[in-house]
């Protein structure tokens, strides 16, 4: 593999344009200082050639055009008032300082953001007001406080191993964590279920969103 070019963006507000994220051979440094205000932004490249150190995105739409996975740069981002689409795995958003030191990790923020045409999977939320968020539909599905409710959830009998490996475990999630949402296909095929089995049981409660 030849050499990567290091593309950065920083210390300048872009309002109302196009922002692409997309060139494979290079790698992004979003911030510090940067604010994108109203921009359509188009992301397409892994999870390891785009770093956030302290972005705001304000009323942006950002169009995830290649799956990314595995991604806690999110973390460092400040989100308001965005709509996502496309598919997300492994991500964490909010306010999750405690992840790393730095002054960006303290900078994490997400609030009035719009994930209904998004599909997340396995992704968390911390530290966030979640009222203020939009969660996808069908199948995919949120659990909301899930430190807080998970002697409520391991009180039912789940399919397959999803209780053994996801509800007995919430515990262990990080104390900043205020939602996760999974996508029912993956985490079912993963755990020795189906998506209707599931969803059987998440009927049974009214506080997960789905």
């Amino acid at each position: 593999m030849g050499w990567l070019e290091n593309i950065i963006i920083e210390n300048r507000e872009i309002e109302n344009e196009r922002f692409e994220v997309t060139d494979k051979d290079s790698l992004y440094f979003l911030g510090p200082k940067l604010t994108l205000r109203r921009c359509k932004v188009v992301l397409k490249v892994p999870a390891r050639r785009l770093h956030i150190l302290g972005a705001r995105f304000i009323d942006c739409t950002i169009e995830v055009k290649q799956e990314l996975k595995n991604h806690q740069d999110w973390i460092r981002a400040s989100l308001e008032g965005c709509r996502f689409k496309g598919r997300l795995s492994g991500c964490d958003f909010g306010h999750w300082p405690e992840y790393a030191t730095g002054r960006e990790w303290k900078q994490g923020a997400i609030k009035d953001c719009d994930f209904t045409e998004a599909r997340l999977d396995l992704c968390r939320f911390h530290g966030c007001d979640i009222r203020t968020l939009r969660f996808p539909r069908w199948p995919c599905f949120t659990i909301p406080d899930p430190l807080g409710r998970a002697q409520e959830l391991s009180s039912v009998e789940w399919p397959g191993i999803f209780g053994d490996v996801v509800v007995e475990l919430l515990h262990k999630q990080p104390p900043s964590t205020v939602a996760l949402t999974y996508y029912a296909p993956s985490i079912a095929r993963q755990l020795e279920t189906t998506p209707e089995e599931l969803k059987e049981v998440i009927e049974k409660f009214d506080f997960i969103i789905y």
